[in-house]
């Protein structure tokens, strides 16, 4: 079971550390064996000390060593913190910072040479979804065209666009519909992402083709997600 917090645009270094002191003395206390993902902003990135169960990952990085690209973050400054975990390709960064899948293809490929744990992030948006399960298929493969499925490192995440940050998450029955689709084709593991709360997370966890979640606002509160780890666990 995969339980991924992404902190987007939130928490400073001084607020992370205190949320990661609190997560990994909960974690340590209770003997959680789950794997924990933690993204926060890159400002934030620090030499944390965690359980091994608990890894840092990287939201976004540039496919490069380094170089002249202002404003990026590359392998050179993720390496300093001995990171290897990495979102990629995900639907804020594909519709508000228009990514092309030329450019996350190569985000994947750079960093799948770097040995990196991928999450790599897929889903539709809802007019896409009001055609159906073969159109909301279609639309989605169509985002793993030149990812290589078979990479010992690769978890994907199906967030639909149109439930990430809404409050609103999809159904249950979509939720296992989809994800049965997908597990056809992908032998990596599968998270669900999109408006997942303490309250819904069970239910979600308990679908058969469901690996784990990829957690944004509801994670941002550490006792909301000390109480999302617990849920997991018992499960």
């Amino acid at each position: 079971m995969i339980i991924a917090s992404n902190f987007k645009t939130n928490h400073t270094r001084e607020s992370a550390k205190e949320y990661l002191v609190k997560l990994n003395h909960f974690v340590k206390e209770n003997s959680i064996k789950e794997d924990i993902l933690i993204f926060p902003p890159s400002t934030a990135l620090d030499n944390y000390k965690l359980e091994n169960t608990i890894k840092i990952g990287v939201q976004n990085a540039y496919p490069t060593d380094k170089g002249s690209f202002t404003g990026e973050v590359g392998f050179t400054q993720i390496d300093e913190f001995d990171i290897k975990t990495i979102l990629v390709g995900h639907s804020e960064r594909r519709h508000i910072l228009k990514e092309s899948d030329e450019l996350i293809v190569k985000k994947y490929n750079f960093y799948k040479d770097k040995c990196y744990k991928i999450v790599y992030c897929i889903g539709e948006p809802k007019e896409v979804r009001n055609e159906g399960l073969e159109k909301v298929l279609e639309y989605n493969f169509s985002q793993l065209d030149g990812i290589d499925l078979s990479y010992e490192n690769l978890i994907v995440a199906y967030e639909p666009v149109w439930a990430i940050g809404t409050g609103v998450s999809a159904t249950k029955e979509d939720i296992e519909e989809t994800l049965s689709a997908l597990r056809k084709s992908i032998k990596a593991p599968l998270l669900y992402g999109g408006s997942v709360k303490v309250d819904n997370l069970k239910e979600i966890l308990e679908i058969e083709d469901c690996d784990g979640v990829l957690v944004g606002t509801a994670s941002w509160e550490v006792e909301n997600f000390k109480e999302m780890v617990k849920i997991a666990h018992e499960l």
